[in-house]
């Protein structure tokens, strides 16, 4: 998340970040940067509402919140986008370790290395996302009544 994305800000600066002179052009519009610029900021959120299904503010919701601060996460409300999101990642991401399989006219050799090198920690980002939502679902689960055996 954050390589790629960082990718992204340095191309919004300018900069082709492994592009050819040709294939940056399309980057150099406005609306190319605004959907740069969103894409990092909204990857980031979603890796940090990651983070609160192993922190405390992934069961309380923190006050400072309007409307629902200190209330509790309904865990489902947690693990259902949750496990959903970490399907749709680990199918968006799929791809990336055929990276260097695919043609990059318009990116220069090093930058097709470099590129595929900062997009790889992207392949586990849904799989942990699963790991990280089993985790929370376990441990936020009713408690089973009755023992074994009675």
């Amino acid at each position: 998340m954050l390589p790629s994305g960082l990718r992204r800000i340095v191309m919004v600066l300018g900069f082709p970040a492994g592009y050819t002179d040709a294939g940056f052009v399309p980057f150099e519009t406005f609306g190319a940067k605004v959907w740069m610029l969103t894409l990092s900021v909204l990857s980031e959120l979603v890796a940090l509402l990651t983070i609160g299904l192993v922190r405390p503010w992934g069961e309380v919701v923190p006050r400072w919140i309007p409307l629902v601060g200190g209330r509790a996460v309904h865990p489902l409300a947690a693990v259902v986008p949750a496990a959903l999101g970490a399907a749709a990642l680990t199918l968006l991401w799929a791809n990336v370790p055929w990276w260097w399989t695919y043609p990059h006219d318009d990116m220069t050799p090093a930058g097709s290395l470099v590129v595929g090198i900062l997009y790889q920690p992207l392949i586990l980002w849904g799989p942990l996302t699963a790991a990280v939502a089993y985790s929370y679902y376990r441990r936020h689960r009713p408690a089973t009544r009755g023992t074994i055996g009675s």
